[in-house]
């Protein structure tokens, strides 16, 4: 399995309300916008992003980072295989996306995807 990407999820009200501070100060654009999450990208760099939302559309809690990975499906294995706790099950999102939260040992929520 491979990591494609390392995303940190920050936790706003309003996902699209720090899009000039992302674009003036640190040169990030918005690479997707769905209302309850927004990400700002690097223009020439696209897997260096920020993600900001306001709440998960379909998950219980709020993830901490995200990680996308090449394989989910291995990466849900080696999760279930280790005992991890899955705190989101493995899903087909509607916004294009395979994905589950898993807590890590320090107790952090991440989102496990591919696209």
């Amino acid at each position: 399995m491979e990591v494609r990407r390392v995303t940190p999820d920050f936790h706003a009200q309003d996902p699209a309300a720090g899009a000039e501070f992302y674009a003036e100060v640190l040169g990030l654009e918005i690479a997707m916008d769905l209302g309850w999450v927004v990400a700002y990208a690097a223009p020439r760099n696209p897997t260096a992003q920020i993600l900001v939302m306001s709440e998960d559309a379909s998950a219980p809690v709020n993830p901490d980072a995200s990680v996308e990975v090449d394989d989910v499906d291995a990466a849900h294995a080696a999760a279930e295989r280790l005992g991890c706790e899955i705190v989101h099950p493995l899903t087909d999102e509607p916004w294009g996306v395979r994905r589950f939260f898993v807590r890590d040992p320090n107790g952090k929520v991440i989102n496990v995807l591919s696209h």
